[in-house]
């Protein structure tokens, strides 16, 4: 068992040959029971959902609310056109964080990673990263341990809960999860996938959480979109070797405490932020009424 990432690192390099993956197997068991067998069939049926949700996205319909769909569609019209200023990978990131995301508002199944509100990002990069790097199910299975086994430490020493951490501890957790999978599936090590994490959470740090008329929609959606697009460059500023000066638990930590400090509004409370703006009120009240 770890409890911080430098702990991680330390024991994924001794007794894994580099691979966090294998170490989340063994911590499974340790805090499960759960054979490696178990792990890897319901990890299987996370990594289908996670595609299936991708797939379902890209249609143009609208959530119950109305207030989102149709802009992964939008998103993927524009990358077909050719005209696009960004990366192919990072856009396709994009487009698949928000048709997960839409499809969570339409009542979809989506994989919780690590939360609902935050489900876009991971199996975003994800997808992108197979048709990149030409993943295989053994190394697709191997980013979703990875992810979870960095997750577990965020979760366990900050948070993941918009209400009790803003959205840096929602989309900054996933994207950071994302972002250190995304490292070892390039071929690089667990400590660069850990400085991954820092560049995510250190330039995610203060955001807060602040859902129009209270619901997982406006500006989740989009903000998962960005989550991911953040994965790819921090993964690829590690894989250049570039190391934070700040160490990765220590901005954790600052990411809690960043966290509980932040007033009450701005924490999934619809109270403040753009849910407080007038045309977010007014959305609320044409939603839900007065």
């Amino acid at each position: 068992m770890f409890y911080s990432i430098k702990e991680l690192v330390e024991q994924a390099d001794l007794d894994f040959q580099g691979s966090v993956a294998e170490l989340m197997i063994a911590t499974e068991y340790e805090l499960t029971g759960r054979k490696r067998d178990e792990v890897l069939r319901l990890m299987t049926r996370n990594l289908d959902v996670m595609k299936g949700s991708v797939i379902m996205g890209l249609d143009e319909s609208k959530s119950r609310s109305g207030l989102t769909g149709g802009d992964a569609a939008k998103l993927h019209k524009y990358i077909q056109s050719g005209k696009a200023l960004s990366d192919y990978t990072v856009l396709t990131a994009a487009k698949n964080a928000i048709a997960v995301n839409e499809y969570n508002a339409k009542m979809g199944l989506v994989c919780a990673t690590p939360t609902a509100g935050s489900a876009g990002c991971l199996p975003a990069v994800l997808t992108s990263a197979i048709e990149k790097l030409e993943l295989t199910e053994k190394q697709q299975l191997d980013f979703l341990l990875t992810a979870g086994a960095f997750g577990l430490v965020i979760a366990n020493n900050a948070s993941i809960s918009g209400a009790e951490g803003g959205c840096q501890a929602e989309v900054g957790s996933a994207a950071a999860m994302s972002a250190a999978a995304l490292v070892l599936a390039a071929g690089g090590t667990a400590f660069q996938a850990s400085q991954a994490i820092c560049f995510v959470i250190k330039n995610m740090l203060g955001l807060i959480c602040d859902p129009v008329a209270g619901l997982v929609e406006v500006p989740c959606v989009k903000r998962n979109a960005m989550g991911a697009s953040y994965a790819f460059i921090a993964a690829d500023m590690a894989l250049a070797g570039i190391e934070s000066k700040i160490p990765v638990d220590e901005v954790i930590d600052a990411m809690y405490q960043v966290g509980t400090s932040m007033p009450t509004a701005f924490r999934e409370t619809a109270e403040g932020g753009l849910a407080a703006t007038p045309t977010g009120r007014k959305l609320s009240k044409e939603i839900f009424g007065e």
